[in-house]
């Protein structure tokens, strides 16, 4: 995954607040549930010495997206009174929490938006159907937030922002005589924004005509049946759950297939780990790949500085710098800081392989 949208939040200043909350919207109470969350976040931070200008900008901002029904999270970061960006996450965080840091605090942004792949969504009756290709991360000017998880926009009910998809095409009479200008309209679909998944959704005759057309069929991309479809609010949130669990799966083999490039990649010696060889690496601008396990609970404190951001040491005596601007932070935090510097890319270790250090990278030499 591309770590390059993450840059805006490294060219700040500290200290940085990082605030990783669940938004879900599924009952009535959701809306102060999330207020009764960020008040003890707000009440943490103060505790911490965060100054009023920015508590009041993330208050501002904290509390999702209201018209998406479902599960979500948020991540927002602010710096010196000014929000520096907001996202909607595809799935909750795994805990509520606020930091405060020299550098913002990332993880649990990187993760939700690693485990998204770009896909189409073809939603079929035998009137019609629903043609959508997603990409990753789409920004919504309007409202100065982004969102990780394509999939957030099935259930969107608001118009404004963002479009509804990168690509979307809406047929008559599929089933009927023009299943094979589908299957075209799909293959543009996956085009144009590199699909790596195809989902179809609706009705069993009309999906099997469709099948069938040699231009789906031609396609170098995964097809995943799923349930629900056209129909109104019901099918939609159907449509939505099916698949956020098939991109669940989808995503799960990719990082399978990229651990074992990984895994390749360390018998021939441009594979390494352990947070000693991975920081020594990034030092010297030679990781192509960083990658992390999400259990990040036994990260060690490790040092770096404004100056020298690509330098993640042990001790401040290892530290090159004259600005005597050093400071420490759990390892994962500065070591995704320097992987995004060094335009690095980042992939997820899966949680069924023990890596040491839950820390490793593939090399470009």
């Amino acid at each position: 995954m591309d770590l390059s949208f993450l840059r805006p939040l490294y060219e700040v200043a500290g200290p940085v607040v990082s605030v990783h909350l669940d938004t879900t919207r599924e009952d009535q109470d959701a809306d102060k549930r999330i207020e009764l969350v960020w008040n003890a976040l707000r009440k943490e931070l103060e505790a911490k010495g965060v100054d009023a200008e920015t508590l009041n900008v993330l208050g501002a901002s904290v509390g999702g997206s209201p018209e998406i029904v479902g599960p979500q999270g948020e991540s927002l970061y602010a710096a010196g009174g000014r929000l520096l960006a907001v996202y909607t996450l595809a799935a909750p965080p795994a805990a509520n929490r606020a930091v405060v840091g020299p550098v913002a605090d990332v993880l649990e942004t990187v993760l939700d938006r690693d485990r998204q792949l770009p896909h189409v969504i073809v939603a079929l009756d035998r009137q019609g159907g629903d043609i959508d290709g997603y990409a990753v991360g789409a920004f919504d000017a309007a409202r100065s937030r982004s969102y990780n998880g394509s999939t957030l926009h099935i259930t969107r009910v608001k118009a404004g922002g963002p479009s509804k998809a990168s690509y979307h095409r809406r047929t008559e009479n599929v089933w009927d005589s023009n299943t094979a200008g589908v299957a075209e309209e799909i293959a543009r679909a996956v085009a144009s924004v590199d699909a790596a998944v195809v989902f179809i959704g609706g009705d069993d005759k009309a999906t099997a005509v469709l099948r069938d057309q040699p231009a789906l069929s031609a396609l170098d991309v995964t097809v995943v049946d799923v349930s629900g479809g056209r129909g109104g609010e019901d099918a939609l949130a159907s449509l939505r759950k099916s698949v956020d669990e098939a991109l669940a799966e989808a995503s799960a083999r990719a990082h399978d297939a990229a651990f074992e490039r990984f895994t390749a990649a360390v018998g021939t010696g441009a594979g390494i780990s352990s947070i000693p060889a991975v920081t020594e690496a990034l030092a010297e601008g030679r990781v192509q790949t960083l990658l992390l396990s999400a259990d990040r609970s036994g990260d060690p404190l490790k040092w770096s500085s404004s100056e020298n951001p690509m330098q993640v040491t042990s001790s401040a005596e290892g530290l090159d710098t004259t600005a005597g601007d050093g400071f420490s932070m759990p390892a994962g935090a500065l070591l995704l800081r320097a992987a995004t510097l060094s335009d690095a890319d980042f992939t997820e270790i899966p949680a069924d392989h023990n890596i040491t250090d839950g820390c490793a990278a593939s090399l470009r030499y």
